[in-house]
């Protein structure tokens, strides 16, 4: 079982570079895309069922904003929008699908880059996400929470990491964060395949970052210690251009 993870940075400009053509070709099991920047009607659904998928959405309520999908070969037992609280669910950050053997959280994680505000923002909802992910876990075991991040864990995952110590996206408390949700239980999949450096998923629009290869990884699959047996691999498709991020993926042996 495949499953990537993709931020389109606006799923109607994706699709004109060709991201139905790459899906088509790509073929996962499902695909977990945020930031559609895009409302339910505008989605041309009959092209993701041409492909065989089920399609789920969570939209935000300001137009052209965040928003995620889920594009699923197999139907889940379980259908869910949020977290329960309003000011993350009203930007349409995350989806629930309930599987038989495991439970799948897409999530547009917030940026803090715009200012003071939305940091403080992106740290709330961090709190709010572990305290949801640990309630989860009581009834739903198994666990798989990918999407992008908007965090740099460690300094591996960025380039020229003293460069950036006071940018949000490596802040001290969010690197913290990250250290603590991994020390709950969850397992970055990439890093259990690929400890080598220089693997990016985001590169900024501006300076030629991404000819540089001068990236961020912010993108993950974020898999509970219960799975991790059946991780069979996991990678970054660096060289897949609809977006400023590219699709991060994992493969399941069953």
């Amino acid at each position: 079982m495949k499953i990537i993870s993709y931020n389109v940075n606006g799923l109607r400009a994706a699709i004109k570079k060709g991201f139905l053509e790459w899906l088509e070709n790509e073929n996962p099991d499902i695909i977990c895309i945020q930031e559609t920047k895009m409302q339910e009607d505008q989605v041309d659904k009959l092209a993701f069922e041409v492909l065989g998928y089920y399609q789920y959405w969570n939209m935000a309520e300001k137009k052209g904003y965040s928003g995620v999908g889920v594009l699923t070969k197999i139907k889940p037992e379980k259908f869910s929008t949020g977290i329960g609280i309003q000011k993350y669910d009203r930007e349409g950050r995350v989806i629930r699908l309930d599987f038989e053997n495991f439970t799948l959280i897409n999530s547009y994680f917030p940026s803090g880059s715009s200012g003071e505000e939305r940091q403080a923002f992106k740290m709330e909802y961090l709190s709010d996400m572990q305290i949801f992910i640990d309630k989860l876990k009581k009834e739903r075991p198994k666990i798989i929470l990918c999407g992008d991040y908007n965090i740099c864990h460690k300094p591996i995952d960025i380039n020229h990491p003293e460069r950036h110590k006071k940018s949000s996206g490596f802040l001290p408390e969010e690197r913290d964060w990250m250290d603590n949700f991994v020390g709950q239980g969850f397992v970055d999949s990439f890093r259990e395949m690929d400890k080598s450096p220089e693997k990016y998923s985001w590169w900024s629009y501006r300076a030629n970052s991404r000819a540089k290869n001068l990236g961020w990884r912010i993108d993950y699959h974020m898999i509970t210690e219960n799975l991790k047996q059946g991780l069979a691999n996991a990678g970054i498709m660096a060289d897949v251009m609809h977006s400023d991020h590219c699709p991060v993926w994992i493969e399941f042996k069953n």
